[in-house]
């Protein structure tokens, strides 16, 4: 059984979508982060209520060996892109991405497919492999 499969299934179950999962430490606390997306916007009552379902599921199936805090929340406005789906899903809005070679972009993401993401930037389109990317976010401009 892949646990994330099994939270999507939870969360999908609720009219969401499962973006991402994260592990993370905060003021010595673990943290385990589910992710969630909803078209017209993620509300305090359904991460409630998703976390309501999932938190007995991840007791019988626990994330990890140790204590953790369940959490439940939308990935934000600006929101890192990992997976080629987040790129997908990410076409037409404004990226900025650290280059595993150290330099750093700003642009419109124009195209993403399984191998490659397309970005239009005050140089023109630029095409970059997966590989070649280090860090990758949306972000608003306010």
């Amino acid at each position: 059984m892949n646990l994330e499969v099994q939270i999507a299934k939870i969360i999908e179950a609720n009219g969401a979508a499962l973006y991402d999962t994260e592990i993370v430490t905060e003021f010595d606390e673990t943290i385990y982060r589910v992710l969630i997306t909803k078209v017209g916007g993620v509300k305090l009552d359904l991460c409630a209520s998703i976390s309501h379902e999932l938190s007995p599921f991840l007791d019988v199936h626990p994330p990890m060996n140790q204590a953790y805090r369940l959490e439940i929340s939308s990935p934000g406005i600006e929101r890192k892109l990992v997976k080629p789906v987040h790129f997908q899903n990410a076409v037409g809005e404004k990226v900025k991405f650290k280059l595993c070679d150290g330099n750093k972009l700003k642009g419109t993401l124009k195209s993403a497919d399984n191998k490659s993401v397309t970005v239009e930037t005050k140089a023109g389109e630029e095409t970059y492999a997966y590989a070649d990317l280090n860090t990758c976010k949306t972000y608003f401009e306010w």
